[in-house]
């Protein structure tokens, strides 16, 4: 079956760095566009930024873009999110998320109902 597992995250001060990263299996990962999203507690979980399977094109949330940089490595079936210049307002559970689906709107990949497979989540806290 299908499965994504985070790693990293944990706290950092304001101005600092975290990487995350997200390893796949169970799914043919270069087919796959994959994402981050986070979520606060009580609050809808927000796209954070995404790769596609096909052309390796990036797209951010505009309060990331400029610190925040994802990537994969189809060999190794990883997805990664590498964060600087962490703010407090950053601090949340940060989830790696998948899809197969294609021919559909560019819009469309920024919404969490997109996504078929999701890991469990990863902590990332920035203090102030």
């Amino acid at each position: 079956q299908v499965q994504l597992v985070e790693s990293g995250g944990g706290l950092v001060q304001a101005g600092g760095s975290l990487s995350l990263s997200c390893a796949a299996s169970g799914l043919t990962f270069s087919a796959y566009t994959m994402a981050w999203f986070r979520q606060l507690p009580g609050k809808e979980r927000e796209f954070v930024a995404n790769i596609r399977w096909s052309t390796g094109v990036t797209t951010y949330v505009d309060s990331v873009k400029g610190r925040f940089t994802v990537s994969r490595d189809n060999a190794r079936n990883t997805v990664s999110l590498q964060m600087d210049s962490l703010k407090p307002e950053d601090t949340a559970v940060y989830y790696c998320a998948a899809t197969p689906k294609i021919y559909i709107g560019p819009s469309s990949y920024l919404e969490s109902d997109t996504y078929d497979y999701w890991g469990q989540g990863a902590q990332v806290t920035v203090s102030s």
